[in-house]
């Protein structure tokens, strides 16, 4: 036996479904860029962009990529929705925006910017910095990215020396070398001053052997000197003032200790 409504609610019931209806209709969102053509969609992505909106350029951007698809102007604004992601704080999307254009068009004019803001998305000034000062444990911090970035601006300036981003990039370079050495010093002293020597020796090392021709070479020397002395290998110990002395026969560390920096060690320029 089906069931029927009263036939005094039929009426009601039917205004409520027709009322529901019209309101789903109302709400269905409608595409204002249905009828733009793609350099409209470009210069108002632009606009956005321009204005600070990037998480309103964005999907402009997408849309223009589907519409232009296999253009110019489809290429620029995939790297422009990469920028735009970029500051977003959209890391992950960017990047992988900047590896399906690499991928996608590995011929195109603009891959040395692509590897650029590669390397510009991954680039930490302060590495390692909040971790110090915040006296957490320096062996958590992850350099992954410092070390992406290198490996990004490593490329472009290898495969486009030429290019006007090149400069910059090698700039970069450098301050992320001089930078990841000098956390291993830091990571070395944060284990030699809690009584961690092994540990300390291991990080110094690293510093040592992974990092040639830094500054924070001299202060691993002096990190590892120590470290064996306090692990009464006397030897080792002995050997490492010998290369630190003949390295840098001005150091002050042996008579003085370590040194208080007079500017920040992430500032770099």
């Amino acid at each position: 036996m089906l069931f029927a409504y009263p036939k005094s609610k039929v009426p009601a019931i039917a205004s409520v479904a027709l009322a529901a209806l019209l309101a789903g209709c109302s709400s269905t969102d409608v595409d204002p860029t249905a009828g733009w053509s793609p350099n409209k969609i470009y210069s108002e992505a632009r606009d956005e962009a321009s204005s600070g909106s990037f998480d309103k350029a964005i999907p402009l951007y997408e849309k223009l990529e589907g519409r232009a698809a296999g253009t110019a102007i489809a290429q620029q604004a995939q790297l422009e929705k990469a920028y735009a992601q970029y500051k977003s704080g959209e890391k992950a999307q960017a990047i992988a925006t900047l590896d399906r254009f690499i991928k996608l068009h590995p011929a195109s004019d603009g891959v040395d910017y692509a590897l650029y803001l590669k390397g510009l998305v991954n680039f930490n000034e302060n590495l390692g910095l909040f971790s110090w000062v915040s006296k957490q444990d320096l062996s958590e911090r992850d350099q992954k990215a410092a070390k992406d970035s290198f490996e990004s601006f490593r490329e472009l300036s290898t495969r486009f020396p030429e290019s006007k981003y090149t400069p910059d990039a090698e700039k970069r370079m450098r301050y992320i070398v001089n930078s990841l050495a000098q956390y291993e010093v830091h990571v070395a002293r944060y284990y030699y001053e809690r009584g961690a020597y092994v540990a300390a020796v291991n990080r110094a090392q690293s510093a040592i052997s992974d990092y040639k021709e830094v500054p924070a070479q001299e202060d691993a020397l002096y990190i590892l000197m120590l470290s064996y002395e306090r692990l009464n290998m006397a030897d080792m110990a002995a050997d490492t003032k010998r290369v630190l002395e003949a390295s840098y026969p001005n150091t002050r560390l042996l008579a003085n200790g370590f040194r208080k920096e007079e500017r920040p060690w992430w500032k770099m320029w």
